[in-house]
């Protein structure tokens, strides 16, 4: 998802803050939590009445590895990555780091897609750095990124929209 956060006062300044789509709410993790670990212990009860002794602690087993996984699919949504932008700086900071990821001066900066159909990368880069931004995005999510990256760095760096943005 792509969050456009224009400044305040009229100018090129503006923020593009990317973060994954989630494709359930909290609730609704909770629910399909729940859903699994009943399962695996009605699975196991009915085991366990058939002489299986080991097979409740394989469920509790189990719903401890269920509540794992899902804790780490939901901490893997709130990632995200800003990109703020003005007319003299260019910014990628992300969620993880404490330090921006890159940093440029926007007349410098171009942007680059990588890869092929269905595989895009948007590449950010100036003078022989790069970083990917959007990694966690879908690809038209991508590619509208990478098009709103080259409007944005037209505008700040003063550009003309028809002037090349790309790298190399």
């Amino acid at each position: 998802m792509i969050e456009l956060v224009v400044s305040a006062p009229p100018g090129p300044g503006a923020q593009l803050v990317l973060r994954p789509r989630r494709a359930l709410t909290a609730r609704q993790f909770t629910r399909l939590f729940l859903a699994l670990s009943l399962a695996a212990f009605g699975v196991a009860g009915v085991a366990w009445s058939q002489g299986n002794v080991l097979a409740p602690a394989f469920a509790v087993l189990d719903a401890v590895f269920i509540a794992f996984v899902l804790r780490w699919v939901w901490r893997q949504g709130e990632r995200f990555e800003v990109i703020a932008l003005d007319e003299r700086h260019l910014e990628v900071r992300r969620s993880a780091q404490a330090q921006p990821a890159f940093e440029a001066h926007p007349y410098w900066v171009r942007v680059r897609v990588d890869g092929g159909e269905g595989r895009e990368r948007v590449l950010l880069g100036s003078q022989g750095r790069q970083v990917e931004v959007g990694a966690f995005l879908s690809c038209e999510e991508r590619r509208d990124l990478a098009a709103r990256l080259k409007t944005l760095l037209a505008s700040a760096s003063g550009r003309g929209r028809d002037q090349d943005h790309t790298l190399g």
